[in-house]
């Protein structure tokens, strides 16, 4: 039986009691790693709150913790999104509101609680604060500082020592050595991903008013320039060579290179990647190799920037007569195609950085005979000792992370409001029953990336393992990190069991040129494999055509 409570859970402060999977299940779409949370997301947090304190100003530097800082959760080793602090985004923010903020994050799930406003929620000084970072955020065109970051990033990964000449204190040292840089660099990628629904609000206003809200999303579509959908650009590129040729072969080692910090659930220090891993980048680009030349992501990317930029042209023709609305029409456009694509850089950014963490700790576990799973059940804290003797931690962590495996075994709660439920009373993944969608049954979920796609659904449930999936379907899947992202590339559309306006999903979706919906609530359970299905991205639904 799980234990109720896992070594790293946070307790939950009745000051922000809610607590959600939305967005947190693309981060950290499994169970964290002791050593993952402790050691590296110690200083992504704190980078955080540092964010919400200094950046964005939505808590004052009193309201929230410094050892836990309200701004996630964790039950039961997962991440959760603190929906509590968020609202008062939404509360302490000009022209926002909690139910706005709510529409972002939790998609119209059925299970969110309604907000309940409390005295200390309102701040005019904070909002005053936020009001003059949303004035910057709402005139930025450019982030140039992005590049700087995203130069340095690359410098941790082109200087990385000989591993295995480093000693043990040596290993150690080279790896907590990179704190302060995740803690600026999450920091930089909270504030952007902050500002990044501010310009697409704009946008929709504009577009409501012109009466097309899907206009919206035509507006934002294939920006160019997004970090994120780079290595599916650049497998596709390798997918129209010879496998067996010098060409592939350099090809592949280039990208491994480049791209190797990337992969599933990337943002545990425990996790494979595509450098640990490259069979993850092989069957990838297997799934590439049967579309045609014409569904190329740089020739779909190309049909839609004419189509936003006819789309912007248009309204701009609409609005000449109305400078007012057209001055706030080219704020709004200038601020989300720089925030939009400023948000998966600042992730790439990160990632990079923090792959430089798991490569020392994989050499420190390979030298004394742990896996990596194994070495990664220690606590930040525990390292030294670790290091000191190595084998007397043997007993501890085999145990450690039998119980560690067990929490995969169970689904968290979507949603948790005050207190967790123990996780003896959680749901085992695969439990439950869903209602199976029938022909002609339409399925709602947030519009992702506009247009109407059909094709025969392919449920994938790990992207490691996509081989039904052929060129043409509907990608159906849980979730999706970039680990999933070149799988679009194939398809014709992606749904998404969870996802907001601003998901990963719907980012790379965009950018690739195929229609996507998210936050089809049980989709991978409701949609039955191979049924014909409509996709619509602009009104955000599914219509099974036949099963």
């Amino acid at each position: 039986m799980v234990a109720d409570r896992w070594i790293t859970d946070w307790p939950i402060n009745p000051r922000f009691p809610l607590l959600t999977r939305a967005n947190a299940g693309e981060v950290l779409p499994d169970p964290v790693s002791p050593l993952g949370w402790t050691l590296t997301w110690t200083p992504i947090l704190a980078g955080w709150r540092d964010s919400a304190v200094l950046d964005y100003c939505a808590v004052l530097e009193d309201e929230i913790s410094v050892d836990t800082p309200e701004v996630v959760g964790q039950v039961g080793g997962y991440l959760f999104i603190n929906g509590s602090s968020t609202r008062l985004f939404g509360v302490r923010g000009p022209g926002l509101t909690p139910e706005a903020i709510d529409a972002a994050y939790f998609g119209g799930h059925p299970d969110t609680p309604p907000y309940v406003p409390e005295p200390w929620h309102e701040n005019a000084e904070i909002t005053e604060r936020m009001g003059a970072w949303m004035q910057g955020v709402m005139t930025a065109t450019d982030l140039p500082e992005l590049r700087d970051d995203r130069e340095a990033s690359k410098q941790a990964r082109t200087s990385r020592p000989d591993l295995g000449a480093l000693t043990d204190e040596q290993l150690v040292a080279h790896a907590r050595g990179f704190a302060p840089q995740l803690r600026h660099l999450f920091r930089r990628h909270l504030a952007v991903t902050a500002g990044s629904s501010i310009g697409p609000g704009i946008l929709g206003a504009v577009a409501a008013a012109l009466g097309d809200p899907s206009l919206a999303l035509t507006l934002i579509t294939s920006l160019g320039d997004v970090d994120s959908a780079a290595p599916s650009r650049a497998m596709w590129e390798l997918s129209r060579l010879d496998p067996s040729s010098q060409e592939y072969r350099d090809g592949f080692a280039a990208f491994v290179r480049e791209f190797g910090s990337r992969g599933p659930n990337e943002w545990d220090i425990r996790s494979e990647v595509w450098e640990t891993r490259p069979e993850l980048v092989t069957v990838l680009i297997d799934r590439m190799r049967g579309a045609g030349d014409d569904e190329s992501p740089t020739v779909r990317n190309d049909k839609n920037a004419v189509k936003r930029e006819e789309a912007t042209a248009k309204v701009r023709e609409t609005l000449a007569g109305q400078p007012d609305l057209l001055a706030q029409f080219e704020m709004g456009l200038g601020s989300a195609h720089a925030y939009l694509a400023g948000r998966e850089r600042t992730k790439t950014n990160v990632i990079r950085v923090l792959h430089e963490v798991r490569m020392a700790i994989r050499e420190l576990a390979a030298r004394h005979d742990y896996t990596m799973s194994e070495m990664c059940m220690l606590l930040d804290e525990e390292i030294d000792a670790f290091v000191a003797g190595p084998d007397e931690f043997r007993p501890r962590l085999t145990a450690r992370e039998e119980q560690y495996l067990e929490l995969w075994d169970y689904e968290p709660p979507f949603i948790i409001n005050g207190s967790a439920p123990p996780m003896s009373a959680w749901q085992r993944k695969g439990q439950g029953s869903v209602t199976i969608a029938q022909p002609g049954d339409v399925l709602s979920g947030v519009p992702g990336a506009p247009g109407v796609a059909t094709g025969r659904a392919r449920v994938v449930l790990d992207p490691g393992d996509p081989l039904a999936l052929e060129p043409g379907d509907v990608l159906i899947a849980p979730i999706t990190d970039p680990a999933w992202t070149p799988l679009f590339v194939p398809a014709v559309a992606v749904v998404v069991n969870v996802g907001a306006v601003v998901s990963h999903a719907i980012i790379v979706s965009r950018e690739l040129g195929i229609q996507c919906v998210v936050s089809v609530t049980d989709a991978t359970k409701r949609i039955p494999d191979g049924a014909l299905v409509s996709v619509d991205g602009s009104a955000g639904t599914v219509t099974v055509l036949d099963g």
